[in-house]
């Protein structure tokens, strides 16, 4: 679509190098344009404007996801307003602030899935819970008690607001705080966990593990390199087995999304046993 929407206004060598694809999270745009188009990136944007008649802004992000808080500089390229807007995912509604809090609008089926796993009356804790999209969506599910922790304060204040949006607020307690912190103070608690962080995963699994109660699922990401995408899933199952702190068992484990070339991100729930 933005190849055609920019027809008239990229000669065929900038076509070659755009990316065309891009994000759309409630009524922002956010694109990558490289630095050689970086000049044309108003047009770009007013082009994906006329296209796309939900939008009212375009942002053009200027470097990769990273600090401690896993945020990305966004400039404003076409439109008016705010990285903040509102968001709807699997029948929940959400604000979200794209520049000062990580979200991908790419994750909407795991985040389904691992609701779907969610049973009644467990304690549950979302290790890094960002806006409190896994949270929300779990606890809209089944009545449960999940415990956000999020480093980042500007994380806390949405997921706080997301609950009381959603009318969940009494099944999600928001904590700013170390998620490794966090774990100490609550051993053997939860009885499933969910870890989203997959550049860092294997940092916390201690963690993770301390904080899980016996016969707890853990739903584990990483970043994985496999020469074929079928091969993601074992690699990382195996991997687990090298790392693990804990006796467990791989209960499910599926390809989440390609990051790259020949390399994915991959989930596997982990049982785990402390018998």
């Amino acid at each position: 679509m933005l190849r055609r929407a920019l027809a008239g206004t990229l000669d065929d060598s900038e076509m070659e190098r755009l990316v065309s694809a891009f994000d759309q999270v409630g009524d922002i745009i956010v694109i990558r344009i490289p630095p050689s188009l970086y000049e044309k990136r108003r047009q770009i944007g007013l082009a994906l404007l006329d296209n796309i008649k939900v939008a009212s802004r375009v942002f053009c992000q200027r470097a990769d996801v990273g600090g401690e808080y896993r945020t990305r500089e966004l400039e404003l390229v076409a439109g008016r307003g705010d990285t903040q807007t509102e968001y709807r995912e699997n029948g929940c509604s959400y604000v979200v602030d794209v520049e000062k809090v990580f979200f991908t609008p790419r994750l909407s089926t795991e985040r389904a899935r691992v609701a779907g796993l969610a049973r009644p009356r467990e304690m549950i804790l979302n290790m890094f819970a960002g806006a409190g999209m896994y949270s929300v969506q779990m606890a809209r599910s089944v009545p449960c008690t999940i415990y956000d922790i999020d480093v980042n304060p500007h994380a806390t204040r949405l997921s706080v607001h997301n609950a009381r949006r959603n009318k969940i607020a009494g099944s999600i307690i928001s904590v700013t705080d170390d998620a490794e912190r966090f774990c100490g103070t609550m051993p053997g608690s939860f009885d499933r966990i969910v870890m989203s962080l997959p550049e860092r995963a294997e940092q916390f699994l201690e963690a993770a593990v301390l904080a899980a109660a016996n016969g707890a699922t853990i739903h584990y990401y990483a970043h994985i390199h496999a020469d074929r995408k079928q091969e993601a899933v074992r690699a990382l199952a195996e991997r687990f087995a090298e790392i693990s702190p804990a006796a467990h068992r791989i209960t499910a484990g599926r390809l989440v999304r390609a990051v790259g070339p020949r390399y994915y991100q991959v989930a596997v729930d982990v049982e785990i046993s402390k018998g």
